[in-house]
């Protein structure tokens, strides 16, 4: 048995507290009190349903030498994450029922986050051959995305989305028109000029977004399931309006963005640091600002790491041939507590239901609230600031752009099903 005396409550349904936190048994057996052989001081910190993110890159199978299972699981419960998404395109892709369970049974192994392998939608990620999404779900994939690439065949797209929709599995898209994107290596306009990169535009997202929508409206009409199209990393203020058009016509569209994409603009890039190249790249402030509004006005339904780690070397060579991608498991939520919450006066529920409630429906599990019963999956969050330094992250991607930033909330406990998965109390 667990107590954590006095602590402030947070979850979907709002702030509340101070409470007595009893938990055994996997679960919150009270939340005024009770015996227990352990007693945490909770006075001063948050408690808040374990987080989910819907879009990580964990690296195994074939690429361990950026990050594994252990290194990527382990930084995601230092970042206060209990369940978390792998994508599939590892070397080779996770494209088979086998490939989805050993990852599973290695996840289970290890005993720190859950993890809910994506699965391919197409077979090698080669957007030609579907794979078998009725034995990629019973093997446990949460989800269908070639994400990594994108689907340039509408019609096995719409194959895909049919053919998911009979097993209730989300297909999710990177949106991009790969003959716009071309060789881009940052944001489209005055600034790329001047610094003479090559360079991606908005409307490659949106265009592409555009077409997804109306493939997900030919599903719907088709379709005797319920197709499910999730748009990942959304960063333009474009693609943001065309998912809230469609939300409003009631296609069943969802969307995710990325801590990156809400904190950082393309201005980084007049360092020429690659450690800032990321797909999609960094906005306007314009796009930022839009993006943050549809967290608001729920357009936005998860926020998602998109935790893309490569080696050191990898990241230090010039910006045209370093490879695309940020680390970001470790420090998400501190970051988004401190520039979205404390700065911006983003209500703390808001902004606690993005990382757990949101992409929790999107993979169709239940709610997850601070309640009597509830399943103790849960993350214990410090207000108080400390700087953000990478020389300390477990994830074997030891860089960030947020090196230095002075962050508070940070998880310093984190319980998957009532065990104890990470704790840094003082």
């Amino acid at each position: 048995m667990l107590l954590i005396k006095n602590v402030m409550l947070v979850d979907a349904l709002g702030e509340r507290g101070p409470a007595d936190v009893l938990i055994g048994e996997g679960r919150i057996l009270s939340l005024s009190g009770g015996e227990a052989e352990r007693v945490l001081e909770g006075k001063g910190l948050l408690l808040a349903p374990g987080f989910l993110d819907l879009h990580a890159h964990l690296r195994e199978p074939g690429q361990e030498v950026k990050e594994d299972l252990a290194s990527g699981l382990l930084a995601a419960v230092r970042g206060g994450y209990t369940d978390v998404v792998s994508m599939p395109n590892t070397t080779p892709p996770v494209d088979t029922k086998e490939a989805v369970q050993a990852l599973r049974k290695k996840a289970q192994a290890l005993g720190l986050a859950r993890l809910h392998p994506a699965a391919a939608l197409t077979q090698g990620q080669e957007g030609k051959a579907l794979t078998e999404a009725g034995l990629l779900k019973e093997a446990g994939a949460s989800l269908l995305t070639d994400d990594g690439r994108t689907n340039e065949d509408a019609g096995i797209l719409a194959a895909g989305l049919l053919q998911a929709s009979a097993f209730g599995l989300p297909v999710a898209v990177h949106a991009e028109d790969a003959s716009l994107r071309r060789g881009g290596v940052m944001n489209d306009g005055p600034l790329a000029d001047l610094l003479g990169l090559p360079s991606n535009p908005p409307e490659a997202e949106a265009a592409r977004i555009a077409r997804d929508l109306e493939v997900l409206r030919y599903a719907v009409r088709r379709s005797h399931g319920k197709p499910h199209l999730h748009i990942q990393h959304l960063s333009t203020k474009r693609g943001l309006e065309l998912v809230r058009e469609a939300k409003g016509a009631g296609l069943p569209v969802t969307a995710e963005a990325t801590p990156h994409h809400l904190t950082l603009t393309e201005e980084a890039l007049r360092s020429l640091d690659p450690l800032y190249k990321v797909a999609p790249p960094l906005r306007t402030q314009e796009d930022l600002e839009a993006l943050i509004e549809g967290l608001l006005d729920g357009t936005l339904d998860a926020i998602a790491t998109d935790h893309a780690p490569h080696t050191q070397a990898e990241k230090e060579m010039d910006l045209l041939r370093a490879p695309f991608g940020i680390p970001s498991l470790e420090v998400a939520f501190p970051l988004l507590y401190t520039e979205l919450h404390r700065k911006r006066g983003i209500p703390l529920k808001r902004l606690v239901e993005l990382f757990t409630d949101g992409p929790r429906n999107i993979l169709g599990l239940r709610p997850l609230h601070l309640e009597e019963g509830a399943e103790a999956s849960l993350v214990l969050l410090d207000p108080k600031e400390r700087p953000v330094d990478p020389r300390g992250f477990a994830s074997k991607a030891r860089f960030s752009p947020w090196a230095g930033w002075v962050l508070g909330g940070w998880p310093v406990l984190t319980l998957v099903e009532g065990r104890v998965v990470h704790q840094a109390l003082e």
